[in-house]
Parts: C-alpha cells; structure tokens; sequence
C-alpha cells in the first residue's frame, strides 16, 4: 500500500564545520526515524561560517541533502562562485536583480512514484538588501511552475531568508493554500510558532540554527560582543562548542500538496534545569 503523505526534512542554517559535522553524523538518523524522502538544508554560512565551498556542498549531498539553499552570505566565497552558476542542486535567493547568476528554484524527483518537488528560494528586504520584491516574485515563479513546468508539482517548499518575523509571516499568509510550506532562515534562533495555516500552508518563521550555540548566532562571543560594546569592527570567527541540529519535518498529502503535520526538531535539547 503507497504511504499518503511524503515527508520532507528542512534543515536550518548550517554553521560552519561544526554544523555540518552534526549534519553528518545525524542526518541518515533523522531520515530513517521519520522516514523522510527529501531534504532541503539552508547552507549560507556552511562555510567557516560565511559562505559556501565546493567541499561544503560535498559533505551536505553526502550525509543526504538534496537540495542547498542560500541567502544573503550565498556570495561570501568568491571560490564558490563557478559552482553556484551551474550546480543544480545549488539555490540562492531568486529575487535578487535581473541578470544576477545562479537559479533561484529548481524541480526535484522525489522518490520512485511521488513526483516531483519544488524548492523556491527567496529573501526579504526589510532591514537587509533592497532587491526586489519577494511577493511579487513569488507570484511570478509560482507562476512560471504551473505554466512552464508541469501540473503534477504539487509540493512547493519556500526558504525565507529574511530578518523581520513580521515580513516572514505576511509572505506566509500571502502564499497560505499556493504552496507546501515557507519556512524561514536567516536569524539562527528556532521559533516556536510552526502551524498549519487554514488553506493548508505549513509555516514557521525560523527553522534554527545547525550549529554552535555556545557563541552569538554561531560566532565566537568575545568578537560578537566587543563589535557591540565598541561600535567597531572585529573579525568574526565561527565557534566550535555545544552543538545543535536544528530543523523541520513536514508531512505533506500527496494528493493536494497541502501540510498536514510539521514538526521541530532540536537536537540535543538545552539543559533547562527543572522548576521547583
């Protein structure tokens, strides 16, 4: 009997070689415990914490990502760029300028008799880079999926890589019942808001941080908090200690496309302590 749903890991931002050392040692877990047939992973900072590199990307397809998204580091390393142009497993944010290299949303096979998968990858504008608009450009691939592509797309995943909660929820709304789920990155802080939205959007404003959060959103403390205390600048270094696998798992009806279960993954968890 064919399962009714295919499931869909996303994993937040990957962090340095910590970050995907975790990716490599917990993802084939993850995928076998709740049997998932697809994974997206935001790696921008995958690179020593800034960036991509061809050997980044290697060990992420290794350890059983499909597909690797970016954000506004996405160009941080100059050696990536010849890998960026024509990787198809590669995306960076599609709203940047006309003309701007890379691809900005792919098609995937899923698995033997599922389909096939969209992955959009866009960026916000508030309190970052004024590019272009991704509302309207979301309409416009949305679009170009149902009218170039093929109708058999059902599932649409979207990385938001945007700073405001308040820009990740309206795209949310703005796209609740066109696509699978939007997911947010960038900010490398879990949110604890993920819900199905009424005409069946899966949606939480941050998937979290893969990474190092013995540090200040994956860089060593000491040069994140003098930048603070002194106004100036001082070189970020990526961290190193207690590291975190962060994500999302999606459960998504394959006759509509719609999520019907999502799910945070946080792993190992913090010690809180206990309450008296």
């Amino acid at each position: 009997m064919a399962q009714k749903t295919v499931k869909v890991m996303f994993i937040g931002d990957v962090v340095g070689t910590p970050g995907l050392k975790m990716v490599d040692l917990w993802l084939k877990n993850f995928i076998k415990k709740y049997n998932v047939d697809f994974v997206v992973c935001n790696g921008e900072n995958a690179h020593h914490g800034k960036g991509m590199s061809l050997e980044a990307l290697g060990q992420l397809l290794e350890a059983g990502v499909n597909v690797v998204t970016g954000g506004n580091h996405t160009w941080s390393n100059f050696n990536f760029f010849d890998t960026l142009k024509t990787h198809p497993q590669v995306l960076r944010p599609l709203n940047y300028p006309k003309g701007t290299y890379g691809r900005g949303y792919g098609i995937y096979k899923l698995p033997e008799g599922m389909g096939d998968i969209a992955v959009i990858n866009l960026q916000g504008r508030t309190f970052m880079y004024p590019i272009d608009c991704p509302f309207r450009t979301a309409d416009w691939v949305l679009k170009q999926i149902k009218e170039q592509i093929r109708e058999q797309v059902r599932f649409i995943i979207v990385d938001f890589h945007a700073e405001a909660t308040a820009e990740k929820i309206a795209l949310g709304w703005y796209l609740d019942g066109r696509v699978s789920a939007v997911l947010g990155t960038h900010t490398h802080i879990q949110t604890a808001d993920e819900r199905i939205l009424p005409k069946g959007t899966g949606y939480c404003s941050d998937a979290g941080m893969t990474g190092p959060h013995h540090s200040v959103i994956g860089m060593q403390i000491k040069s994140a908090t003098d930048r603070m205390l002194f106004q100036t600048p001082h070189k970020f270094e990526c961290a190193e200690d207690d590291v975190h696998f962060a994500g999302i798992v999606l459960s998504l009806d394959r006759s509509s496309g719609k999520t019907v279960g999502i799910q945070r993954i946080f792993y190992p968890e913090f010690d809180r302590g206990e309450i008296a």
